[in-house]
């Protein structure tokens, strides 16, 4: 019989992977001899030799050359305080100290239980066989061993692409991570050449540089996500989702990140094991997975599973990598007929193709990928182009597209040492000679192509057909270059940053610059090293010394990280990656990702909310989450719910953060959507054994890879659990692995928690949670997979009353929300009934107001008729004999017409007037002028233009204006548009009694010279004695007597 611990090890499961699993850590639950158990956050140390967690603040260590064994299950004393049988499969113990002491710990859930036993279990017996054959108690410098290869006996042999054995000796590889590397990549033994030439991860020879190949992704902008459907569950449709601030990589496996490159609309990105992951949207087989499905977690280009890849490109139609032998691959979308893929064809490829011709026997250092044209440079320097040729771009003096890599002559003889690319234009950092006695090489920029914008930095719109140095900076020495859309960016090797090009967006840094020559970034970055670069279609994102990223340019999507969409035009702080140890940045067209050191829990973490970051105090108690195993507040815990991963009682909700009980909540809603069809087949087991059926269970993320063959064993007659360890059968399936992270364990409690139907005997659709009837007895089933003896009996289940009670009280709910729905239905077709009446209201309102409109214009027309008709009948009657004049007709026709004319003239000023005793005053004013006119018409002809100026007075419109400040003057406009003087106010409060009387006395003359002369005329005929008062006809005793009444001053004065 197999021990039982290999049931923990997956089908191919890799050890390398896992340790990067125990390297990062994660919050594990953690009994012990006094005291109920704890949460603690555990992980392995850079060196692999200790096993590390916090407890009160401190930082505590289990040396594994110490442990002598590793137990599955809870068999130890210390968990016998707590015994949860429920979790006896998520358990395992430490024993160290001859067997005197234990480490017991449980898991969230099978998938990360595997993880933790394969790599204790691997890291233990490899220090027992080296601490066997070095015959020393304790070995503190592995490095000085070196022993055979032994065979791992827990790896299933049936296995036909895992590995069979693993070199326990310490070389300056990994023991772990380069067996693989011997088994299938034979042409890259040794070390592997990396740009930052850092171990890898799982090296025995864990140097200080170890901890930076714990590479965490953090990407923001226009991301691609899985769907959510209606229930909650994911979907296979890839959908875009706009991330305003910078949050971790969504993946299926674990990523140890060497380096990441984004396009236009894929990223690709290459691990420290030299493995080529890709994804976002396929179009011509820029992924190299060879379909056409579009992809949103990173995906393994399995076609490269036998090359150690060191460097990644991404353009926009296809992709290239560099091995560590130097050899370039690309594929992608051949058909735009440029030669883009440097195959000497139009072909497209689907997966990665080596590209031969021009160089062969030369090692490629790194290559730049374009949106039409590709450039690449090799060991020895030189500068190879392919691709479209427009605009010179390829640097060959010509215009013409190559459809193989072809040397640059014109840099032949200097070393290329960077070359970037952008849509039309080239830019590459080249070595020259000094001209100075000691020869020293200095770095200059050269950049060719489209020089639209500015963007070449040679002050002018020109097209480069040869590299060419840019002048106004060769004072300079580079150290990176960058190119987006429209502009150049470039990185001196003093920390300095210069930008070149479009200013549309501020993606140059620099509010003042125009953009026609290089101008140094400065603002935030004043007092700042550089370290890296990088930039989008029109953004910008650089790295300081101090790990500090500042982003500026075009904010949409959020690629900029500051939690809005808005425009930079200054190197603003990305704050949500303040307290982050940034290693390298990328950005893609609308996009952008780094690459963060692995954050380790800490002392100090344990002090603050995981949620809010506020510090824990005697007010802001700690809780821990029972799914994240996190501490957070009572305000970003307060919630509770149902099947918590590390829930100590099942069936009774349990707090959990806000973030784990939207996961929950919505895996719920999902997995009760599917609760008929897994209880549809009689005899299903409830702890987990069988495996899920596939249409009732959505397909998870794969943690690590692994065989598809599943490990089956059958039972036998008379098997009971004293004469098995185990049973091979409960090996967790492929799809019950959950997120890298292990946020929302759910696989482990929906199997141990799995409705089941009851006997045959039993009506069908009947759920029961306890164990099975006992008559006839099953075979004998553990609750553990790895439980050598019998189980302890099982918590009762529900019973029939209660499951009656919930499926009618469920019933009424639903005829609850089926009323609901119908209110709902029946309030919207009021709201559409009462929408269409306002609608019918407002056209019956919009056509009254056009009726009067029509009726107020033909008002309007019909009494300016009239005014005419008035106007001829005075002249008539001045022309006509006295007797024709002066006849009843004629006098009743004239009396109606200015009887009219008065109405209506009256019936438009009242509601202007703001006092009935000024209207009265008014009133008043015009009887008294038709009167002097008679008078006027009656005397003599010698008077008639007094006469036709009281007519044009009758028919003239009052109006006011200020004379100066705190005078008003009223007049009137004759038919020759003359004004003619009617009154004088003061205001009261610039003029008393007094000083209105002063200023009519010194004013007089001057007021009256700005109006016409009729106004004395009319004063001296209406009332002789009233030729000096400021308001006519009165006399001027008062002057501010006006103001007394309630007529208001203008808005100016009040």
């Amino acid at each position: 019989m197999a021990d039982p611990a290999s049931c923990y090890i997956y089908h191919e499961r890799d050890v390398d992977q896992a340790l990067v699993v125990l390297k990062k850590g994660t919050q594990l639950l953690k009994y012990s001899r006094k005291g109920k158990p704890k949460f603690r956050a555990f992980r392995l140390s850079p060196d692999e030799k200790t096993l590390i967690w916090f407890s009160r603040g401190e930082e505590k260590g289990l040396k594994l050359f110490e442990v002598s064994r590793i137990v599955p299950g809870q068999r130890t004393a210390v968990f016998k305080r707590f015994l949860r049988p429920e979790k006896d499969h998520l358990s395992f113990s430490l024993l160290y100290n001859n067997r005197e002491r234990s480490l017991d710990l449980i898991c969230k859930d099978k998938a990360e239980t595997e993880v933790w036993f394969a790599a204790l279990k691997f890291l233990i017996e490899k220090s027992r066989n080296r601490r066997a054959r070095s015959e020393i108690p304790e070995i503190h410098d592995s490095d000085t061993f070196s022993v055979g290869r032994q065979s791992i006996d827990f790896v299933p042999s049936n296995i036909p692409r895992g590995r069979t054995s693993i070199d326990l000796g310490y070389q300056n590889n990994s023991d772990v991570g380069y067996e693989r590397g011997n088994m299938l990549r034979p042409s890259t033994d040794g070390f592997r050449i990396s740009v930052s030439s850092t171990p890898s991860c799982s090296s025995g020879g864990s140097g200080p540089d170890d901890i930076e190949s714990l590479g965490d992704v953090y990407v923001w902008g226009e991301v691609w996500t899985e769907g959510i459907l209606p229930d909650g569950t994911a979907s296979n449709e890839t959908v875009k989702t706009d991330v305003l601030t910078p949050r971790p990589l969504e993946s299926n496996v674990v990523l140890d990140v060497h380096q990441i490159v984004c396009g236009v609309r894929h990223v690709a990105l290459v691990t420290r094991q030299g493995e080529v992951f890709t994804w976002g949207e396929e179009v011509g087989g820029r992924l190299g997975h060879g379909i056409q499905v579009d992809i949103s977690r990173p995906k393994l280009v399995e076609f490269l599973a036998l090359t150690n890849i060191d460097f990644v490109a991404c353009g926009e139609y296809h992709t290239c990598v560099v091995s560590t032998s130097g050899d370039l691959f690309s594929w992608g979308d051949g058909i735009h007929n440029v030669g883009l893929l440097g195959h000497g064809s139009d072909i497209s490829h689907w997966i990665p193709k080596r590209v031969s011709g021009p160089l062969e026997g030369l090692q490629v250092l790194s290559v730049a990928c374009g949106t039409w044209h590709s450039a690449l440079a090799t060991a020895n320097g030189k500068l190879f182009t392919f691709g479209d040729g427009a605009f010179g771009v390829l640097g060959h003096g010509n215009r013409e597209s190559v459809s193989y890599p072809k040397e640059v002559q014109s840099l032949n003889g200097l070393k290329t040492v960077k070359v970037a690319c952008s849509i039309w234009h080239t830019a590459a950092i080249v070595e020259v000679m000094g001209q100075t006695a000691t020869s020293m090489s200095s770095r200059k920029l050269f950049t060719w192509g489209d020089g639209d914008k500015n963007r070449l930095g040679h002050g002018n719109k020109e097209t480069y057909l040869l590299p060419t140095c840019v002048s106004s900076l060769i004072d300079y020495n580079f150290h990176k270059i960058a190119c987006g859309h429209t502009f150049t960016v470039a990185l001196t090797t003093s920390g300095h940053v210069f930008t070149m090009g479009g200013t549309a967006h501020g993606q140059l840094g620099n509010s003042i610059s125009d953009g026609k020559l290089p101008c140094l970034v400065q603002d935030r970055l004043v007092g700042e090293f550089v370290e890296e670069i990088a930039c989008g279609a029109h953004h910008v994102a650089v790295l300081t010394s101090r790990s500090e990223v500042f982003t500026w340019g075009k904010g949409a999507n959020g690629r900029l990280g500051h939690g809005d969409t808005e425009d930079k035009r200054t190197p603003t702080l990305v704050e949500a990656l303040r307290d982050r140890h940034v290693k390298s940045l990328s950005c893609g067209s609308n996009f952008t990702s780094s690459i963060c050191i692995h954050k380790w829990v800490s002392g100090a973490d344990q002090s603050i909310c995981s949620g809010c970051r506020q510090a824990f105090g005697f007010t802001r108690k700690r809780h821990n989450c029972y799914n994240c195993g996190l501490v957070h507040c009572h305000a970003c815990s307060s919630k509770k719910a149902l099947k918590a991963a590390l829930a100590p009682t099942p069936g009774k909700p349990h707090r959990v953060c806000d973030a784990c009980y939207s996961k929950l909540k919505a895996a719920e809603s999902g997995y009760s959507s599917n609760v008929n069809r897994n209880v549809a087949t009689p005899g299903r087991s409830i702890d987990g054994s069988v495996r899920t059926d596939r249409e009732t269970t959505r397909s998870s993320k794969v943690l690590l890879s692994a065989n598809k063959n599943s490990v089956m064993s059958s039972s036998r007659p008379g098997f009971t659990p004293e004469s098995s360890n185990a049973r091979a059968s409960q090996v967790p399936s492929l799809q019950q692995l959950k997120d890298i992270a292990f946020p929302s364990s759910l696989s482990a409690i929906q199997n141990a928690f799995k409705p089941v139907v009851a006997p045959t005997t039993t009506p069908p659709r009947t759920l029961v949670i306890g164990p099975s009837s006992p008559s006839p007895p099953p075979p004998p089933r553990s609750s553990s997979p790895y439980a050598r003896r019998p189980s302890p009996p099982r918590t009762s289940g529900f019973s029939r009353s209660v499951i009656d009670s919930l499926r009618k009280t469920n019933e009424v709910m639903n005829q609850e929300m089926t009323k609901l729905h119908s209110q709902v239905k029946n309030l919207k077709q009021r709201c559409n009934n009462q929408g269409t009446e306002i609608e019918r209201f407002q056209k019956a309102a919009k056509d009254a107001s056009e009726l009067a409109a029509r009726q107020s214009s033909k008002h309007k027309a019909a009494t300016e008729a009239l005014k005419s008709v008035a106007e001829q009948l005075k002249e008539l009657k001045e022309k006509l004999p006295p007797e024709v004049s002066e006849s009843e007709a004629f006098e009743s026709i004239n009396s109606q017409a200015e009887a009219y004319l008065n109405a209506n003239k009256v019936s438009e000023t009242s509601p202007l007037t703001t006092s009935g005793q000024e209207q009265e005053t008014y009133q008043k004013t015009e009887e008294q002028v038709p009167s002097n006119s008679s008078i006027t018409e009656t005397s003599s002809s010698s008077r008639a233009p007094s006469t036709e100026a009281s007519s044009s007075r009758i028919s003239g419109k009052e109006s006011k204006e200020q004379f100066e400040p705190g005078v008003y003057v009223t007049y009137e406009v004759d038919m020759n548009g003359n004004k003619i003087f009617r009154r004088v106010r003061f205001s009261k409060k610039r003029f008393d009694e007094h000083q209105a009387e002063d200023w009519w006395t010194k004013n007089k003359d001057r007021l009256l010279k700005c109006y016409s002369s009729n106004s004395s005329s009319s004063s001296s005929s209406s009332n002789p004695t009233a030729s000096d008062s400021p308001v006519a006809p009165q006399p001027p005793s008062d002057p501010s007597v006006p103001e007394q009444s309630n007529e208001k001053e203008p808005d100016s004065e009040t």
